[in-house]
């Protein structure tokens, strides 16, 4: 199976699909991804179960802003709406062949209990749930003294 341009447009639509969605994001000017670009069409190749997505971040710049692309070739791997898997540098083809064969082996409701957990771990200020995200010194230092015995978890950051 060949390779799939992805663009703003159609993304969503293949990250929705149920399955596995690989990305390479490359762009014309890169030479590591010139020189990764036939490894991962043949890998499309042998493994036609999968999607190979490219993403040229020269057409695509809001994709990559979204997803913070700092440096290409990045490879990305979701399964089921899930990304397992993100990590620039380019790949060689036994690699990139084991990679899909660990995703394919992936236990993908114990990955979401997982997902799930590591939501559960954060202190739970439950009037500031939807602050933790880059509020948290402004308000846990504020909060403290509301907890009784176990309050400790918020003395992390």
């Amino acid at each position: 199976m060949a390779t799939v341009a992805l663009t703003k447009e159609n993304f969503r639509e293949h990250v929705e699909k149920p399955g596995i969605l690989i990305i390479d994001w490359w762009a014309p000017w890169c030479g590591p991804c010139r020189t990764f670009g036939p490894i991962y069409d043949k890998a499309s190749d042998r493994h036609a179960d999968a999607v190979f997505g490219k993403i040229n971040t020269e057409e695509q710049p809001e994709l990559a802003g979204t997803f913070g692309i700092q440096s290409i070739p990045t490879l990305m791997v979701f399964r089921d709406q899930v990304l397992v898997f993100a990590r620039p540098g380019m790949v060689p083809a036994e690699a990139l062949d084991e990679l899909v064969g660990k995703v394919k082996a992936l236990d993908m409701d114990d990955v979401r209990r997982q997902l799930a957990e590591e939501e559960a771990k954060h202190p739970h200020d439950h009037d500031h749930d939807h602050d933790h995200h880059g509020h948290d010194h402004d308000h846990h230092h504020d909060h403290d003294h509301h907890h009784e015995g176990g309050g400790s978890d918020d003395h992390e950051h």
